[in-house]
């Protein structure tokens, strides 16, 4: 497990975006401030409790372990072979079968919570009430209101709220969004996303009583599919772009291949809808792979794919002499034939092998720099900017599009579900 986390440094995230400080890029992603100021705890640990440390918790500890900040002192998990899992990754952590004991411990200063979704609200709340920092997987809550009241925990007690978000300390998507937010790709028209798969997302089971405690990824009694477990990335990649919330949802979805007993969607299909009538768009398919994970965020200018780190201008250099000519002639000859004309001459994005965000595709996804973030900002006990109302919002709005597919209709986002955030110009903002 240790060995596939690639861990990046902050100083080399910070020459990998071409800047000498974060405050550059305050505008567009100001949860940077975790890494603007120059804080003098190279002497100083957060002692760390984990809660859930199955497969996702495993892969956090992974990072979590090459921090020298990083204490991790407990693990809590109610499943005796996750538990065993996680020890072979930090050997001297105490281990609970129940949450609750972790959280008496008073040396014990932030958590990580990684159980599934359903669980989610009661831990964080009971965490928040023992005055720890919170760090919880997304989708952190199980319906809108869970998330509501997560959030306003936070606001209350004034600790530390981190969510698994991890694309917004991604290289890539940093500086694709500073090139968006200053104009280089013009006015961004729409944003297109998908993240497919070709698996049934089952593990195995040792006893049949274990199959929904083991993958309850795929009933509803536990989540919501592939939005609350995949969506909320790409949904939060539309609105920092688009520097607004959606105000409209539609979708469908539907159990196509994995008929094996499950009732969550294996294929979904949503369309987000702004004020200005800008389109959002992501679908997810769970029975193919072939074009994976993608964004595509479309300006008049130019088009971004920050999953691929690359760009694209509209126009591009022309043809070398000889292959211009023959497009010329074809063009002549054939553009008078109603039938088909030049159907074969390649469109822009055919030719137009694009460039590189920061020089070559970044092997990091942000992950690294993510638990970083959150363990320094639990030590100077300081909220960076932002970063909770994005993990709010990006799980929000999975949920309500969710909503949508259940109910087949056009819906409107609540207005009791919108909070004090100045990113995202929202007409009614809900004080707290």
């Amino acid at each position: 497990m240790m060995g596939e986390n690639s861990v990046i440094t902050r100083r080399d995230f910070l020459r990998k975006l071409g800047i000498v400080g974060a405050g550059a890029l305050a505008v567009t992603s100001p949860w940077l401030s975790a890494f603007s100021e120059v804080n003098e705890t190279k002497n100083e640990k957060c002692r760390i409790g984990m809660i859930g440390p199955g497969s996702r918790g495993q892969f956090l500890l992974g990072f979590l372990s090459q921090n020298p900040k990083a204490e991790i002192v407990a693990l809590a998990d109610i499943y005796q072979p996750s538990l065993d899992l996680a020890l072979k990754i930090v050997p001297k952590a105490k281990t609970y079968k129940d949450y609750r004991r972790l959280l008496e411990d008073k040396s014990i200063e932030a958590v990580i919570v990684t159980t599934p979704l359903h669980t989610h609200c009661q831990i964080v709340l009971d965490a928040f009430a023992a005055g720890k920092h919170v760090y919880c997987e997304k989708t952190i809550g199980y319906n809108m209101d869970q998330c509501l009241m997560m959030y306003q925990a936070h606001l209350a007690t004034k600790k530390v709220f981190f969510t698994g978000q991890q694309r917004l300390f991604d290289p890539r998507y940093i500086k694709a969004m500073d090139l968006v937010h200053q104009g280089k790709f013009g006015e961004i028209t729409a944003v297109y996303s998908h993240w497919n798969r070709n698996g049934d997302w089952r593990r195995p089971v040792p006893k049949p009583e274990l199959e929904r405690f083991i993958n309850w990824r795929l009933y509803k009694e536990s989540s919501k599919g592939v939005m609350t477990e995949l969506a909320c990335h790409q949904l939060q990649i539309g609105t920092w772009a688009m520097g607004q919330l959606p105000k409209k949802v539609m979708g469908h979805g539907s159990i196509n291949f994995w008929k094996d007993g499950r009732d969550v969607y294996d294929n979904v299909n949503l369309i987000y809808v702004f004020e200005d009538g800008r389109k959002m768009t992501y679908g997810s398919d769970i029975a193919n792979k072939f074009y994976g994970l993608e964004e595509q965020i479309l300006g008049r200018k130019g088009t971004v794919e920050p999953e691929l780190g690359k760009y694209y201008f509209e126009d591009v250099d022309p043809a070398p002499a000889f292959l211009q000519m023959v497009n010329d002639w074809e063009n002549k000859f054939f553009g008078n034939i109603p039938f088909a004309g030049t159907s074969w001459v390649p469109e822009t994005a055919n030719g137009n092998g694009g460039e590189y965000l920061l020089g070559k595709r970044p092997e990091n996804d942000g992950t690294s720099l993510l638990t970083e973030a959150f363990v320094e900002a639990c030590i100077v006990n300081k909220q960076p900017k932002n970063i909770a109302e994005e993990g709010y919002y990006a799980s929000q709005l999975c949920l309500f599009g969710h909503e949508a597919i259940e109910k087949g209709e056009i819906i409107e986002f609540p207005e009791k579900y919108y909070i004090d955030y100045d990113v995202y110009k929202t007409k009614a903002v809900k004080k707290i």
